[in-house]
């Protein structure tokens, strides 16, 4: 079968087709078929940086849909054919995978396997940012980074129908605002001056929760404007920096609640949680009509192209290659 898979670090041009035996699910494992996978920043954090690499060759992608092939041994609840999503901790970029089966989730009726690729990483993240961790509450205002990526589309989506009073999205450029305010945002700043913006937006008072994939300088900024007992939840590192340290003045004096989160984390140490949670997220798409973010598709042998658009922040939503 054909998968692609980089055998050093590097630009996109490290991707390469190359051709590797079929796989065999184990025990509690199942194999998919693959018709879609997802693209993520994760995956070129992984290809340029050695993000979550745990050797090379390595093979990138976090979430797939498609179809069953075969059930390991103490499977149940799957079958051959089955439409399916799945997220695993690397190896989406193939025509077939092996999933662990407490990863894999039935897509639900009246969703496309392209809609259901975007299921189990973008879906679930923002549900857990906003109600789990940050703990949304009819009334809070909210603060989105990257409101126009994967995450950030649906956040907007999710914080206004959990009941916030204002969603505030910040982009790289204003000419991502009209995406942003399709999608739940009252207002839309860019990254330089945000902070002001927030000021001015909320008449000095700040905002209560904020979301936070980037790291370094923005971690420290969107500190700045949160208001009293607000909730920052850092959820990636998307510039590389070194963390930020949150230091007792920073959180003290207003009650200042600091959280990290990671899916790929809770997928290795607590798959049960996150089928809860993704269970409930899935619920806001077939009960609630969020609209999930697929903005651009490629051929598996072109996730070079893929990778390039990200890294230039030129896209919106989510990219998938097609399988």
């Amino acid at each position: 079968m054909h998968a692609i898979v980089f055998e050093e670090l590097g630009g996109p041009e490290v991707l390469k087709s190359v051709d590797v035996p079929l796989p065999e699910p184990g025990p509690g494992e199942v194999t998919i078929g693959v018709a879609y996978a997802g693209v993520s920043i994760v995956d070129v954090r992984a290809r340029a940086d050695g993000y979550q690499v745990r050797a090379l060759p390595f093979r990138p992608g976090l979430e797939v849909s498609g179809l069953i092939r075969a059930v390991g041994e103490g499977v149940t609840g799957f079958t051959p054919g089955q439409e399916v999503a799945a997220f695993i901790s690397g190896g989406g970029y193939a025509e077939v995978v092996v999933a662990p089966a407490a990863a894999v989730f039935a897509v639900p009726d009246g969703l496309s396997l392209r809609t259901g690729a975007t299921l189990p990483n973008t879906l679930p993240t923002a549900y857990a940012l906003l109600h789990e961790v940050a703990r949304l509450r009819e009334g809070d205002t909210v603060l989105v980074h990257n409101a126009v990526g994967s995450v950030g589309t649906v956040a907007g989506q999710l914080a206004r129908m959990g009941g916030a009073s204002a969603v505030y999205g910040v982009v790289s450029s204003l000419d991502k605002a009209e995406h942003a305010l399709k999608s739940g945002y009252d207002q839309v700043f860019t990254a330089d001056g945000f902070d002001a913006d927030v000021r001015e937006a909320t008449g000095g008072r700040g905002v209560d929760i904020a979301l936070d994939p980037v790291g370094g300088k923005t971690f420290r900024r969107t500190l700045s404007v949160l208001a009293c007992f607000g909730r920052l939840v850092s959820f990636g590192n998307a510039c590389a920096a070194e963390p930020c340290p949150t230091r007792p003045g920073d959180v003290y004096p207003h009650g200042i609640s600091v959280a990290r989160f990671s899916i790929l984390g809770m997928a290795a140490s607590d798959p049960r949680r996150l089928r809860g949670i993704a269970e409930r997220a899935f619920h806001t798409v077939t009960e609630g009509g969020v609209e999930l973010p697929v903005s651009g598709e490629f051929a598996l042998a072109d996730a070079a192209a893929a990778h390039r658009l990200v890294e230039s922040r030129a896209g919106t939503g989510k990219l998938l290659l097609r399988v």
